[in-house]
């Protein structure tokens, strides 16, 4: 399996490379060659099976020869002992046909973790084999810092540098990013949006000289290990849900894209996807494009569902590159369109495609609360409001098709938004026990300006490897 670049103009790569690298050095994302696909009878053998049994199945084609078969199962094992269930992600009935896939069980309580616990094994794996050291460098709405700094916290032959945009997180989102003590881990609260913070990792990566001293990867959802990692959940819902036998629609609250993009990928490895449901907040331009063909940027508005507030969704680029039968050269004119003017416009035959398979649906900050009292007085369910937008807009999918089952994900423990929960419930939730303590730790916080040369400067002062200068 051999990886190649959205833009077209970087060699393929194997999956160990496209894991290091997380960003192809032409600025676009890395996806595979092809698309492994999963046999009706293989799909139905996943029901009552561990999610580690399903996990390996969905992954191992993708990795090809980067890790042996025992490898990749004590991986894959490791990622996952220490989730608080089980079932590691475990289907829940709201409804008649409406359902929740509970993704927060593992240790920072988001969706991320599922995905990043084994994306930091399998970096520490191939980075001691090969005796390197790496520097991640990332981008965070809310969760994914949280997640990769605690997938790799206190590994020797890695430093973690993570952006996340000042006064944009919630309190406990913030409190799990800058309370550890680890000295390999490193966080710096931008004075700006995600999209700022998102632009400046971007940024550092093309920076290529830099790259290359400080052998920097990337750990969001660019990173096209995060992506393979989240398919393995679609596949194991399907099969609690009778798949292949039956059809099934998910709804993703979605900000940087890459959650949904996994069940894309899942579909077409065999699941019998019906819908795939674009969930947002009021920072609705996946929305927006989706009805309009017009993917325009405007000034993000922070919500009570602060890990969606996004505007430039990065994943999107993957779905484009399908959507225009992989043509690299009309995705590389779309995206210079993008940074020069702020918006494209999506050409016919791939915008038909894209709406073949995804419907969208914006939720306002009076309806993600309204779904959250509802849900709360209907069932005693607390949703986070990250959750409530998926299970909103997964109420307006069955009301369209009432026969198909949908799965609205559930991004995040209703415990990281206490505010939030307790404005709509009158419920303010309980962090689990091994978070307890989190509120009266101390805070590293370190507070840089919106300029990528700030950052690449404070990140070269502190980053361990050798050669690193000042």
């Amino acid at each position: 399996m051999h990886y190649r670049s959205t833009r077209g103009e970087d060699r393929a790569v194997t999956f160990t490379e496209a894991l290091l690298a997380g960003l192809a050095r032409d600025g676009g994302l890395y996806v595979p060659d092809d698309v492994p696909s999963m046999s009706a009878s293989t799909v139905a053998a996943f029901a009552g099976r561990p999610f580690a049994d399903v996990a390996e199945a969905v992954l191992a084609p993708f990795t090809g020869e980067a890790f042996t078969k025992p490898v990749l199962r004590r991986l894959i094992e490791g990622a996952y002992a220490g989730f608080r269930h089980p079932a590691v992600t475990p289907l829940v009935q709201l409804d008649t046909n409406l359902f929740i896939l509970e993704l927060f069980h593992g240790p920072t309580l988001a969706f991320k973790d599922v995905a990043m616990q084994l994306l930091g094994r399998m970096m520490d794996e191939v980075l001691s084999r090969a005796g390197r050291h790496a520097t991640i460098v990332g981008a965070t709405s809310g969760d994914t810092g949280a997640a990769a700094i605690d997938a790799f916290r206190g590994l020797g032959q890695v430093d973690v540098f993570i952006l996340y945009p000042h006064g944009r997180v919630s309190d406990v989102q913030r409190r799990q990013m800058t309370t550890l003590p680890d000295v390999n881990v490193h966080t710096l609260a931008v004075d700006g949006t995600f999209d700022d913070c998102q632009a400046i990792v971007k940024a550092l990566f093309n920076h290529h000289a830099f790259r290359d001293d400080l052998a920097l990867s990337g750990v969001n959802s660019i990173n096209w290990a995060r992506i393979a990692a989240q398919i393995s959940y679609y596949f194991v819902a399907g099969a609690v849900l009778g798949a292949p036998h039956r059809k099934m629609s998910f709804s993703v609250p979605t900000g940087n894209f890459g959650d949904v993009l996994a069940g894309y990928y899942a579909k077409a490895m065999g699941l019998p996807v019906d819908r795939l449901v674009v969930a947002t907040n009021q920072n609705d331009i996946l929305d927006r494009c989706l009805r309009t063909g017009v993917y325009e940027t405007q000034g993000v508005q922070p919500t009570q569902s602060p890990s969606m507030d996004i505007q430039v969704s990065s994943n999107f680029e993957r779905l484009l590159f399908k959507a225009c039968d992989d043509d690299s050269a009309a995705v590389r004119a779309l995206m210079n369109t993008l940074t020069q003017s702020g918006r494209f416009t999506v050409p016919d035959a791939a915008l038909e495609a894209i709406r073949a398979g995804f419907d969208s649906h914006r939720v306002d900050e009076a309806a993600t609360q309204a779904e959250m009292t509802r849900t709360f007085r209907e069932t005693g369910h607390i949703l986070d409001p990250h959750t409530a937008i998926g299970v909103a807009a997964a109420r307006a999918a069955l009301r369209r098709d009432p026969d198909t089952p949908v799965v609205a994900l559930g991004t995040a423990h209703p415990a990281k938004f206490p505010d939030a929960v307790f404005r709509a419930t009158g419920k303010r939730p309980a962090l689990p026990d091994h978070l307890l303590q989190l509120m009266e730790h101390r805070e590293r916080i370190n507070r840089v300006p919106n300029e990528p040369s700030t950052v690449e400067r404070f990140i070269r002062e502190r980053s361990r490897m050798l050669g690193a200068v000042a």
